[in-house]
């Protein structure tokens, strides 16, 4: 993927998500976006972590004891976890719901 294309699409996810689960605004969740990772802090104290690795070329993430990497289908723009074909805003959507016990779109 070429660098100035991975980089305006992982900013895109990255802001995308930090704008929507901040406008949560819900108590057991703080969202901070530094440059590109954006970490979730639950209140709990577990934290999730998705970020843009340029060096993969990829989006990735850690929550609890999973990880997820990323890449860019540009025929579809979505993020793709080849090894398990899940969608990144899908899968943020499952484990943030499911970690704050509600229902999320992204």
């Amino acid at each position: 993927m070429d660098t100035k294309i991975f980089f305006r699409k992982s900013a895109e996810a990255l802001e995308h998500l930090d704008e929507v689960l901040g406008d949560l605004e819900h108590e057991d969740l703080d969202v901070q976006l530094s440059g590109d990772v954006l970490t979730l802090t639950f209140g709990d104290g577990a934290r999730f972590v998705i970020n843009a690795h340029s060096a993969a070329g990829q989006v990735w993430m850690a929550a609890g004891t999973t990880a997820w990497h990323f890449d860019y289908d540009g025929g579809a723009d979505r993020w793709i976890a080849r090894r398990t074909d899940e969608e990144l805003m899908t899968t943020v959507a499952k484990v943030v719901g499911d970690k704050l016990g509600m229902t999320l779109e992204l």
